[in-house]
């Protein structure tokens, strides 16, 4: 009996942490995003949230700019995964991770650098945000070949010196130097301008690879 007693108890740990990991909760937590709230993060109160572990920006009404939540520290080389899903009304919604970046307008939040884009035909692009325009163009074929439209697709960044490298659901869309790439800044999620829209980010993973 008592034997039976410890497998059940067992048994219902095993089914209380498959639970944790059915709601979302499963990624690792750490200094960058906790999975609980924004602390560490400076955003529009209007426009993000934090909702079963998942970082979700929302725009209510046709937005008339870009705006960003921003790490209030700055990164040099670093190595982030996640899952990103984006949907909007009438369109697919535009998106992405600023890297290495700076605010340059404190009552939109916004932000200028280079951004690792998500959108169209632009998914798994180094766009110049604010920045000088496109840095690195994906190739058509390769987004095409692997986006997962509206569903959740995983996208890996990878900054190293002044090298980026890009992949989209495993697939690698940017892998080369830019000479623009600045030394350090924040990394941003970005909410695009335009008709309403939702970008959800789950299953965050960050490792910091500046040499201490």
């Amino acid at each position: 009996m008592r034997k039976a007693m410890v497998i059940l108890g067992a048994l219902a740990v095993l089914a209380l942490w498959a639970g944790v990991t059915a709601c979302g909760a499963d990624a690792p937590k750490s200094d960058f995003f906790n999975g609980k709230d924004l602390d560490g993060w400076e955003g529009l109160k209007d426009y993000w949230s934090v909702t079963d572990g998942a970082i979700v920006g929302k725009t209510p009404e046709n937005q008339k700019f870009n705006t960003f939540l921003c790490s209030k520290k700055m990164y040099k080389d670093f190595e982030l995964k996640f899952k990103v899903k984006l949907t909007g009304t009438g369109w697919t919604g535009n998106s992405g991770v600023q890297v290495r970046s700076e605010v340059f307008d404190k009552e939109h939040l916004a932000v200028k650098g280079p951004q690792c884009d998500m959108g169209a035909e632009y998914w798994g692009s180094l766009y110049g945000e604010q920045f000088g325009g496109m840095m690195k163009q994906a190739p058509k074929d390769v987004v095409t070949k692997a986006l997962k439209k509206d569903e959740f697709n995983d996208y890996a960044i990878k900054v190293v010196g002044k090298h980026v490298t890009n992949k989209l659901n495993g697939e690698t869309t940017d892998d080369e130097d830019f000479e623009k790439m600045p030394a350090e800044g924040i990394i941003a999620f970005q909410l695009h301008g335009g008709p309403p829209m939702e970008v959800v980010f789950k299953n965050i993973e960050f490792k910091d690879l500046s040499k201490k």
